[in-house]
């Protein structure tokens, strides 16, 4: 039926097609509208007042426009300094940019890459079940490399290239010591067996390589190759200048395969790839790993280098896969010795070394018969794959550890060593107290084994090693031993579930070597996988904002080569810069140019807004009896000391810098401590160890810093302190087991006054929550701190 109400067309609209009623309480009239006004506000028909200054509160135009590029590329303050530095230079006419835009700077990049050597991709066939698999390697040779860093003539001078010994005289006599690669015994070694020819020398690599992810979601891995110049001193072979490590291959990662995955042919067939790719690394040092090869140094100086390998840098998983043995589960899992898999737990053991000849012979066997063969490869718990290192060293099978991975004594959630560091340190102090002998038997004894756990590895990561720190290393050794044991022994007949009663696992037994392989190759820091796990991440941050995701790898490449020839040219122009100030300057050198020494070693900072006053001063002891006449305290102090009473003014500072004396390297180090009740919103006042009379050092926390003007005399610092001096009556059981130094302070209104030169370093002392003031010292905090504890005399 139709309607009786037809739609009006749009020829006949009415006049008022849209209706809006507001809320009663608007006050507002019901509004009836056409179309071509409905939701069309009067207001925004008006013309809008312009402001002129749109970006206020920014103070011109181009402020907010680079304030809107560093929010959206996420610089930090560094690179905003730089930045803006370099504007500030271009707009006072010192500088000027000629670039365009991102094309005209990806060119340039080229074209400053080109000095260097450059990744090239290789592509290599094997064979796996009657089919042929191609793999793809991208490559820096790192013969090529090598000859980059000898072209350098800023890094000439660095380049060490003799054996050495070195001795310290110790008051008694003089005591070899150990540090630097050149300094250990394999580089003699390897010395005395090159050519009896004039400028025959080694040329030493250190070689890392592992797996990483590059995506957030693992996804996308990478598999980066890096190289550092063991020939060139620490600071710049492991620093983030040109000197520094390298990347210099890509290795594939060949996919995970349910139905292969565990099989010995698919197994072999990763280790195949593995090496016949790696060849593509090595095969020019190769060629003169025999002969030696005639180099003209930039100083026009010739040698007759032969390249060795002298470290490979890994963790467990790739150093099976560097060494060819299989693994964890095999009869012989050690890559350094043939220890059986059911005594790795036992350090009081020694086994013989593995050796390249003894590989060979059982490779070559296995051709000849592969049963005879594979029986002798499974004594031995190698893979039937010839090792490509073989064809580059001229000495015996170099032993590679990696001290940085024997921190996974203690299983946790995360996986960065730093933290297992520093968890192993503080779960010592903060268990003491829970896990006591009466009530947690095992907890007590796991406590005894991180303990000389602590010991070892502040041994063993000392920068400087002697015959006797060695000594101490093997000693200690022993005592990890015994303790270990007797925690298995406590666990077994425990009636707590699940508590770890094997201990046969590859890094529990790496420590057996560890006093060889300094002896060969020097310090920890000379193979640790540190340096090289930081590189991962700019991986990682060029993965994710400057590739399309697609075909990663040659991008990646691309963006480190570009970093690498960046960092030849900032030495240059760094060069030239300081070669132009100490023009300018002449004869008038500041005083940061002449060496620091160590008389005047602490420097005041965090300067409070105004002078103290001696009435301020005094009404802080309502809340603090530390400051129980401060003034009487002061002026006694300054008698006995001075023979002067007056005072003009006190400057509060509530951060003190200290630069001492290394005693393991006797090099500078500084301590940065705090006196501050509002440290980032917490109170912080640090300790530290002082030299309260020639004869005496004692450990105290600061209480209050401050600079002085003394009448007639100047300026002088001072510090409030509360010394730990308090006498403690017996040495208790626990303090002698764990070999802690037990500290107790006086009460705070006996707080005593010392000048700020008596300061020797900062400390950390952790409260005894069993025993009111006492307190632990932390002798793991650091090198320094060890070794002082160890030769401290009990006072």
């Amino acid at each position: 039926m139709a309607s009786n109400n037809p739609v009006p067309t749009a020829s006949a609209r009415l006049p008022s097609e849209f209706k809006t009623e507001y809320h009663p309480r608007s006050g507002r009239p019901t509004l009836f509208q056409p179309f071509d006004e409905f939701r069309i506000s009067s207001e925004a028909q008006h013309t809008p007042i312009i402001d002129k200054e749109p970006w206020c509160p920014f103070r011109s135009r181009g402020d907010f426009e680079f304030s809107e590029i560093a929010i959206e590329a996420a610089l930090n303050k560094s690179q905003i300094n730089a930045l803006l530095s370099l504007i500030m230079h271009v707009s006072e006419g010192n500088a000027q940019i000629t670039l365009k835009n991102e094309a005209n700077l990806s060119k340039a990049w080229d074209n400053a890459a080109v000095e260097l050597t450059p990744f090239s991709k290789h592509e290599v066939s094997v064979t796996y079940k009657k089919n042929e698999q191609v793999y793809e390697v991208h490559a820096r040779p790192i013969w090529d490399w090598a000859l980059d860093l000898l072209d350098n003539p800023l890094l000439v001078p660095h380049f060490v290239w003799d054996a050495c010994r070195v001795f310290k005289h110790n008051g008694t006599r003089f005591e070899r010591f150990i540090d630097e690669p050149w300094t250990a015994d394999r580089w003699w070694d390897i010395q005395s067996s090159l050519p009896n020819v004039d400028g025959a020398v080694p040329l030493c690599f250190i070689l890392y390589a592992d797996k990483t992810k590059l995506s957030s979601h693992g996804t996308v891995k990478g598999y980066p190759v890096v190289v550092r110049c063991a020939n060139l001193p620490i600071h710049i072979r492991n620093g983030e200048t040109f000197g520094g490590g390298r990347v210099v291959g890509w290795l594939p990662i060949v996919p995970e395969d349910a139905g292969e995955e565990g099989q010995l042919g698919y197994t072999t067939l990763k280790r195949v790839v593995w090496h016949e790719l790696f060849f593509k690394l090595l095969e020019h040092a190769a060629q003169y790993s025999k002969t030696g090869y005639l180099h003209k140094c930039h100083n026009d100086v010739l040698r007759w280098l032969f390249p060795i390998i002298l470290i490979l840098s890994a963790d467990y998983e790739e150093q099976c896969m560097m060494s060819l043995i299989c693994g964890c589960g095999s009869k012989c899992p050690c890559p350094v010795c043939l220890v059986p898999l059911a005594e790795l737990h036992d350090l009081s053991k020694t086994y013989p070394l593995r050796s390249m000849e003894e590989a060979k012979e059982a490779l070559r066997v296995y051709g000849h018969s592969k049963a005879q063969g594979e029986e002798i490869l499974k004594a031995l718990g190698l893979r039937p794959v010839e090792n490509i290192f073989w064809i580059i060293w001229i000495d015996d099978f170099p032993r590679w550890r990696n001290l940085n991975h024997f921190k996974s004594a203690i299983n946790v959630s995360f996986s960065d060593g730093n933290k297992h560091w520093d968890l192993s340190k503080q779960s010592l102090y903060a268990c003491l107290t829970i896990l006591t002998a009466r009530t947690s038997p095992e907890g007590y004894q796991l406590l005894r084994v991180i303990s000389t756990y602590l010991q070892l590895d502040s041994l063993i990561g000392l920068d400087v090693h002697t015959e006797g720190t060695l000594a101490a290393i093997e000693a200690e050794l022993l005592v990890f031993d015994t303790e270990l044991k007797a925690y298995v022994t406590c666990a077994e007949s425990s009636n707590i579930e699940k508590l770890k009663l094997d201990w046969n696992f590859p890094k529990m037994h790496l420590w057996k070597h560890v006093v060889r392989d300094i002896r060969c190759k020097g310090v920890a820091h000379n193979f640790s996988t540190h340096p090289n796990e930081k590189m991962h991440g700019p991986l990682k941050d060029t993965y994710h904002h400057r590739t399309n995701g697609k075909d990663v790898t040659m991008q990646i490449l691309r963006v480190d080569h570009h970093k690498f020839a960046l960092m030849l040219l900032r030495e240059r122009v760094n060069q030239v810069d300081e070669y132009n100030r100490l023009q300018a300057l002449g004869d008038d050198l500041p005083d940061e140019d002449v060496a620091v020494t160590f008389n005047g070693h602490v420097k005041l900072g965090a300067l409070t807004q105004h002078p103290t006053s001696i009435l301020d001063l005094e009404n802080r002891s309502s809340v603090d009896c530390a400051f129980q006449a401060f003034w009487r305290k002061f002026t006694e102090f300054l008698i006995i000391r001075y023979v002067i009473i007056s005072l003009n003014s006190i400057h509060e500072h509530r951060y003190l810098k200290v630069n001492y004396e290394s005693m393991v390297d006797w090099k500078q180090v500084t301590d940065h401590l705090q006196c501050n009740p509002q440290f980032h919103g917490l109170l912080r006042f640090d300790h530290a160890l002082i030299q309260l009379t020639a004869e005496e050092t004692i450990f105290v926390r600061l209480i209050f810093l401050f600079r002085c003007s003394i009448s007639n005399f100047g300026s002088f610092e001072f510090a409030l302190v509360q010394p730990y001096t308090v006498r403690i009556n017996g040495a208790r059981r626990m303090d002698h087991f764990f070999k802690f130094t037990c500290v107790k302070a006086v009460p705070r209104a006996l707080s005593i006054f010392v000048p700020l030169s008596s300061f020797i370093r900062g400390t950390v002392l952790v409260p005894d929550p069993d025993h009111q003031d006492e307190h632990l010292v932390v002798d793991h905090i650091d090198s320094d701190m060890f070794i002082r504890m160890k030769a401290r005399v009990p006072q």
